[in-house]
């Protein structure tokens, strides 16, 4: 199978979960803006993220795989569950969001670390994006096809976390503007809903 394939559905997918307002996001991008250790808050955030994909494609997406119904299942499951969150960024765009950044600021690298580690694993959407979600779609692959589609995922979650820590002080005031989120809502709404549409179809790849 075509590894570019697999690569870009899981970049997708994860890209289309990460990017959203939330606690993480701008947590990451208030310490940018104060200068306050980017760099390890976005590797620490990035290692997370591919230590709880690795977790949900090797466990997840292989009991999915061992089982034809447990595959049908998380097809159908993947698909609904990417219609709702394109409805709830869809929903998004049309109200308008603000980022806010007036978070507290940590001065010591220990401090920021364990503030990063908190707002990421106390967070439960997580293991519902990376373990369940990402684990239950990898096992619609098979042998190395599930590796790339890891790697595409765990590739999303590095190239945001370190453009979002690194360009903090150019996105900032960007993203203070209601329509700079309702544009990028509308981007994330179209990423879901055409990923949904794709594990409901033929072209979807299947396990050989």
């Amino acid at each position: 199978m075509n590894a570019a394939l697999p690569f870009l559905q899981g970049f997708g997918i994860s890209a289309g979960l990460i990017i959203a307002i939330g606690a993480q996001n701008a947590f990451v991008l208030s310490q940018s803006i104060r200068r306050n250790h980017p760099f390890f808050i976005a590797l620490l955030c990035s290692i997370c993220d591919a230590a709880l994909i690795a977790a949900g494609i090797a466990g997840t997406g292989s009991l999915v795989a061992s089982d034809a119904l447990y595959m049908q299942l998380a097809a159908w499951g993947g698909a609904l569950f990417l219609f709702w969150y394109g409805f709830r960024a869809f929903r998004s765009a049309l109200k308008g969001g603000k980022l806010e950044t007036d978070a507290q600021t940590f001065t010591s690298l220990r401090s920021v670390l364990w503030a990063t580690l908190a707002v990421t694993l106390l967070n439960p959407h997580v293991y519902l994006d990376t373990v369940i979600l990402m684990g239950g779609i990898s096992g619609q692959f098979s042998g190395s096809s599930r590796i790339y589609f890891g790697l595409g995922a765990m590739s999303a979650s590095f190239i945001w976390f370190f453009s979002l820590s690194m360009g903090g002080k150019i996105l900032a005031p960007l993203f203070r503007r209601p329509l700079a989120w309702r544009i990028l809502d509308s981007l994330v709404c179209a990423t879901m809903w055409f990923i949904g549409i794709s594990l409901l179809t033929a072209g979807f790849p299947h396990p050989v």
